[in-house]
């Protein structure tokens, strides 16, 4: 078959303009709002279109770049798209630890992430680091107490193990900024913890030139609810603080930028994570730029991206297994330099190896399977990726120098500046996820209401925000930054209402009284079979009733202490007055709802016995907290200190 190479496909069909484009939109839309229906507006501040075309590429500069080459937008490697399966392990035991490393890295892994808290010896990184091939396998450390100490440790049990430091690659986990915020103080002051972060530099430079000094954690900003823009510029400010502050000490902004590493969270939001790390890349280089960095070492910045704590569940805990492999795309998509997929259950239990192993091979299925790893920037040319790249670059800038015009990072953490724009995300996200306006499956939507937690759970491994004051009885010197899971409140409602069952209490049941209109009654009580089972109720399902009298009469029989009717609108001033009248003749305690609101006849309906109605604008979290106070599953200090 001879074809042309250079030959247009699909030359038989005229162009089309964006104005058609347009018309024939609005057209289908029959007068809806194109704004409202069509436009994402995100919460990083800027709105979506419903489609692009290549006119909206125009203005791109970075375009003209190849992977490679600066501003880096699509990647520091020009032949494969290669990345470190890296699994982090928080074994304290050396030993336990070692052999966890050992049969990850015969197992797929290409990286390991230690948790060094409690190694204070060479004899512990000897036992720790026996029989890993640091020519094949990427080293870092996380969660030492001194940094400068450790290092000095690693130097001589890498000499004993028969291992040249100089040749090895990792990274430190040093971020004293990060501790600031998450603690709310320095870890010893903010003149030492600086001063920490020159010797350490110095060190490495010297002993450890492979590896990175410093690492900037993005992934908290994530973790505690941040917008892509957030984590973007709050993390740039960081890396800008110690630049400033290293070269003020001595050090060359070569020196500084090229030992340095970003660490991102990589949530759900596909595509926008997938630009995040491009954009990010461009940021990087053009934030070295403006140093007056020269090097391409410098310029290029080496991200790790690890997968999100926020968006994880305790229910239905098998789905987070979906939810990290999107996220391991996104990240392996947009060029990350490592990915850590956390195991699907750290949400409320200690990783065991099963976990483990599902985790590593997610990303194993992913090159070995999915090839990810041999094609170079493959988003590169998506219309729709690079606006999102190109908006991040705009907006995360933009926070960037207003961050830098209150002083810099850690000015602006002292003045709570970073944690209050932070906060307000967090509101607007938990708002959407208690109005369930955003879902998270198995919790707030489509529970599994078989499931029970309650026993599985054991301490959760997150940062606990209470161990700030706990650590310190004056509390902390600065606002830290909370870190918490979208799905808590939800889980909170659920299992307090395990903790009722448990103590000897029959579930709460719900009675849906269907009745009426086939179609309307069926879709409302699988709307509120849905509602209730994210509380964990016990929802009595039914065919459908002849008559408001045999509704009642099978309603009052079940001893629920919930009825709920489900009809259609224009039934509900038959069905829904007469039932709420004869049952609150027989039994007033009984809380009767609608599954619905026909406005019309509201005021009717409540004046006949109707307590309250379900429906897609109710705040679905605080009426199911509300319900738990009123049935007795929840006590008021107990529900006060939820709300809090």
């Amino acid at each position: 078959m001879d074809q042309k190479k250079d030959e247009k496909l699909f030359t038989e069909f005229p162009a089309v303009t964006t104005a058609q484009w347009e018309a024939k939109i609005r057209e289908d839309l029959k007068g809806a709002d194109y704004e409202k229906r069509l436009v994402w507006k995100t919460y990083e501040g800027f709105k979506v279109k419903p489609y692009y075309r290549a006119e909206d590429l125009s203005s791109l500069s970075y375009l003209k770049a190849n992977p490679g080459e600066y501003p880096y937008v699509r990647g520091n490697q020009t032949k494969c798209n290669e990345w470190e399966i890296r699994q982090d392990i928080d074994e304290a035991d050396v030993v336990k630890a070692n052999a966890i490393a050992v049969n990850a890295l015969e197992r797929g892994a290409t990286a390991i992430g230690f948790n060094v808290e409690k190694v204070v010896a060479v004899e512990d990184l000897i036992i720790l680091l026996k029989g890993v091939d640091t020519k094949k396998a990427a080293l870092h450390f996380y969660s030492s107490p001194n940094w400068v100490e450790f290092a000095r440790l690693l130097v001589p049990a890498l000499k004993k193990l028969g291992v040249d430091a100089k040749s090895i690659t990792g990274s430190f986990d040093f971020d004293p900024i990060s501790y600031l915020l998450l603690y709310g103080d320095f870890y010893y002051s903010q003149e030492v913890d600086m001063a920490q972060a020159a010797e350490l530099l110095a060190f490495v430079a010297a002993e450890l030139p492979k590896f990175k000094a410093i690492t900037i954690n993005g992934d908290f900003f994530h973790n505690a609810a941040a917008t892509s823009v957030q984590e973007l510029a709050f993390s740039l400010n960081s890396a800008a603080e110690y630049i400033t502050f290293l070269t003020d000490a001595g050090f060359s902004v070569d020196e500084v930028a090229s030992r340095m590493n970003l660490c991102f969270g990589i949530g759900s939001n596909y595509f926008m994570e997938i630009a995040k790390i491009r954009a990010a890349r461009y940021l990087w280089a053009k934030m070295v730029e403006q140093f007056k960095g020269a090097t391409d070492e410098a310029k290029k910045i080496y991200i790790h991206c690890t997968t999100s704590i926020w968006n994880k569940t305790i229910y239905d805990s098998h789905v987070n297994i979906l939810r990290t492999t999107t996220e391991a795309m996104s990240a392996a998509i947009g060029g990350a330099d490592s990915i850590t997929v956390l195991p699907f259950d750290v949400t409320y239990k200690e990783s065991d190896e099963f976990s483990q192993r599902i985790a590593r091979n997610q990303q194993v299925i992913l090159k070995e399977e999915v090839y990810l790893d041999k094609i170079v920037d493959p988003a590169a040319g998506s219309y729709y990726v690079e606006n999102l790249t190109d908006s991040l670059i705009t907006h995360a800038w933009n926070l960037f120098l207003a961050t830098e015009e209150k002083g810099g990072m850690i000015e602006a953490v002292k003045s709570a500046f970073v944690q209050e724009e932070i906060a307000k995300v967090a509101v607007e996200k938990s708002k959407d996820i208690a109005n369930r306006k955003v879902s998270i499956l198995g919790t707030n939507q489509y529970p599994n209401t078989k499931e029970l937690m309650l026993d599985k759970i054991e301490e959760e491994e997150d940062f606990d925000n209470e161990e700030v004051e706990e650590d310190d009885e004056k509390g902390p010197s600065y606002e830290p930054l909370f870190l918490f899971r979208g799905s808590e409140d939800f889980e909170d409602v659920r299992l307090a209402t395990e903790t009722y069952i448990a103590d000897g209490n029959p579930c709460p049941k719900v009675f849906l009284l269907t009745i009426g209109d086939l179609a309307m009654r069926k879709a409302r009580a699988g709307f509120s079979t849905n509602f209730f089972g994210v509380a964990g109720f016990d929802v009595v399902d039914n065919p459908g009733f002849k008559t408001a009298e045999e509704g009642v009469k099978a309603a009052l029989a079940s001893n629920a202490k919930v009825v709920v009717v489900c009809s259609s609108d224009d039934e509900y001033a038959e069905f829904g007055t007469a039932v709420a009248k004869m049952i609150k003749n027989v039994n007033d305690q009984i809380i009767v709802l609608v599954a619905g609101y026909p406005k019309e006849i509201v005021e009717n309906l409540k004046e006949a016995g109707v307590d309250d109605f379900i429906h897609v604008r109710v705040n679905t979290l605080e009426f199911l907290s509300d319900l738990q106070l009123v049935l007795g599953v929840t006590e008021e200090d107990e529900y006060e200190d939820d709300k809090d």
